[in-house]
């Protein structure tokens, strides 16, 4: 399997893993407060990857990029913010959906600040897909509420976070960029979370240590694709993510997607297979000596 392909099925991995992340922000958006929920989601995985790096503290520390992996911190923040906010009006898959416009971002943003390549196929695909994301939305119903300006403000912030990281993933060791990612968030949420504390039922704990969990995975995961992938490849990718929250908020609250968003959701998948097809079958085409500029027919 190319690396573009093993980056492909990571980020797939790390979309459902930032789902799963989503579903428990949701079930605790209207009884814990927000600042106690995102600050459990960034200590958890700070934790977790300290004890795992603990043997190579020092070398992990160390960063070519301290500035970048900031304002990597400042952008992953900010998102989380953005996201979790939303969901006190907003459903698991109406919260997803709007966030489908995450790759257009990504795609314009990589050829703009990191120099990829913007093909026809790859602009066709994103578009495709956001056609999905406007099937599954309605344009002109409540999912357009100030609610939904709150994903799409998050949208450009996870756009902003997901090109710096590609910017330094070839250069940096994928668990500095993984240890660094919430210290930002860590350090302003432990200064302002004992001016907001409420009390928590012991039904409350294992959501909040899942968010942390599911957050940790997710980063990773996605990390590792950008290392392997550009992120205008890896953007049609990212409306997965509605197919795996239509799955989870089936299985959590028994709501069954209508006609619209079954389409919108073959329309997405269609665009991802799609992206998948052309860079795969380049990528083997180009590793078996051959020129990519003529493939083989039929």
């Amino acid at each position: 399997m190319s690396p573009t392909a093993r980056g492909i099925l990571i980020f797939l991995a790390g979309g459902l893993m930032f789902t799963c992340m989503d579903l428990m922000a949701k079930l605790l958006a209207e009884r814990v407060h927000l600042l106690q929920t995102l600050w459990f989601r960034y200590v958890v995985q700070v934790v977790i990857v300290t004890l795992i790096i603990l043997p190579r503290f020092r070398s992990v520390l160390r960063t070519r990029y301290p500035g970048l992996q900031l304002l990597r911190s400042v952008f992953l923040f900010a998102a989380s913010a953005f996201f979790f906010a939303s969901y006190l009006g907003l459903e698991l898959t109406e919260n997803i959906a709007i966030g489908q416009i995450a790759p257009l971002w990504l795609t314009l943003g990589g050829a703009l600040f990191l120099g990829e390549k913007l093909g026809r196929a790859r602009l066709l695909a994103v578009f495709v897909g956001l056609t999905g994301a406007l099937i599954i939305i309605r344009p002109g119903t409540e999912a357009f509420t100030a609610w939904g300006l709150l994903v799409i403000a998050g949208t450009l912030c996870y756009a902003g976070y997901a090109l710096t990281t590609r910017f330094v993933g070839s250069d940096e060791d994928v668990w500095t960029s993984l240890f660094y990612a919430p210290l930002f968030a860590m350090v302003i949420l432990s200064a302002a979370v004992p001016f907001a504390w409420q009390p928590l039922i012991p039904s409350d704990w294992p959501f909040l240590i899942g968010i942390g969990l599911f957050g940790a995975a997710g980063q990773l995961f996605l990390i590792r694709a950008l290392s392997l992938a550009e992120a205008g490849v890896l953007a049609p990718f990212f409306y997965a993510s509605f197919l795996w929250a239509t799955l989870l908020q089936l299985a959590v609250f028994g709501l069954w997607p209508d006609a619209a968003t079954v389409l919108g959701a073959l329309v997405i998948a269609g665009a991802g297979l799609y992206v998948w097809h052309r860079e795969t079958r380049a990528a083997k085409w180009d590793s078996s000596g051959r020129t990519k500029a003529a493939p083989p027919t039929g």
